[in-house]
């Protein structure tokens, strides 16, 4: 009897993802025969559970339109991640770190005794590391108002904020109209969020940062169409001009590369600014902990600089040059061996 229990809980879990699943796939992810997989499905139909028969070659089982699996019906391991996910995910929104919090403990309330001492075992600490470069957390209205408008493909209209999070008046030297933009995707990455959509006023495709933007939610609706790259990380990750400003570090440096903006873009670290001068040179503005450091990472992109600012940071690259160029003179080889 235990054994049917726990097949049949596996088995609305199993269903409970939304998806359609042969006989044959629900057999093998349960360990059962197929004629055993019926008869579960038949026994929870016969508690009134929705699950609906598609007939065809690509027929299987899944719960019926309309109707939604109860609430915690979680097996062992969604249980564990469900622990691990709201105690390590980065606090990128206002408040949803007390959320959190609270919805952990709501979930340990009415988790059945196992499942419970499973998940209050994984009491962990998230530490940030320092290359994380965390953005400040946005206002949940705007991650809303955004994943809002990708659902129905609502026009929004957006007005660039400044970086300290006002909003320019007209009038104001660094005023910009407000652009119409189509929202196809909104995207995390570094900890930040990104807009990614069709530009109306500029008859182009733009990545923005949300916590940039003060948005106005339409009910005008937008056609899909194809994105800009059929790889949409790597799109993010190669705009240059996202709307990213330079992360707070005791030392920030500038310099001119021999490299296309989108190249730097994609492989500079997070916090750091990569300006378009033309299509082979491009300039960057990052930080860290010391002059050396900053020289070091641009070091990585093994190409010609020039325009090097503050003089601290020529030093550095100075004393580096001096440093390795000595490497293979002071290194004690030790011991040899035959």
């Amino acid at each position: 009897m235990a054994n049917t229990s726990h097949r049949a809980l596996q088995l609305l879990s199993l269903l409970g993802s939304g998806r359609k699943w042969s006989l044959r796939e629900l057999a093998t992810r349960l360990g059962a025969s197929e004629r055993t997989v019926r008869r579960d499905i038949e026994t929870l139909r016969a508690l009134d559970y929705p699950i609906a028969t598609l007939h065809g070659p690509d027929g299987g089982y899944r719960f019926g339109a309309g109707r939604t699996l109860p609430p915690l019906l979680f097996d062992h391991d969604q249980a564990l991640a469900v622990a691990v996910a709201l105690q390590t995910a980065p606090s990128t929104i206002f408040g949803l770190g007390d959320d959190a919090a609270r919805a952990l403990t709501a979930l340990h309330q009415v988790m059945p005794p196992a499942l419970r001492a499973s998940m209050e075992s994984l009491r962990l600490t998230r530490l940030e590391n320092y290359w994380e470069f965390p953005a400040p957390p946005i206002d949940p209205a705007a991650v809303t108002a955004i994943g809002t408008a990708v659902r129905h493909r609502h026009i929004l209209v957006t007005e660039t904020l400044r970086p300290d999070g006002t909003r320019p008046e007209p009038g104001d030297p660094d005023y910009l109209p407000a652009h119409r933009v189509e929202p196809h995707h909104l995207v995390v990455w570094a900890a930040r969020w990104y807009l990614v959509g069709y530009d109306l006023t500029d008859d182009e495709w733009r990545v923005r940062r949300v916590d940039g933007l003060h948005l106005r939610p339409t009910t005008q609706y937008f056609a899909s169409r194809a994105l800009p790259h059929p790889d949409l990380a790597h799109y993010v990750m190669s705009t240059h001009d996202r709307g990213d400003t330079p992360a707070v570090w005791q030392c920030t440096g500038t310099a001119r590369l021999n490299l296309a903006a989108h190249i730097v873009a994609r492989w500079a670290p997070g916090g750091s600014v990569v300006e378009y001068l033309d299509t082979e040179y491009s300039r960057i503005t990052l930080g860290a902990w010391s002059w050396a450091g900053i020289a070091g990472i641009l070091a990585t992109f093994d190409t010609e600089l020039t325009d090097l600012h503050p003089p601290e940071l020529v030093h550095a690259c100075r004393r580096l040059i001096h440093r390795w160029a000595t490497i293979g003179d002071t290194e004690d080889p030790g011991p040899s061996h035959k």
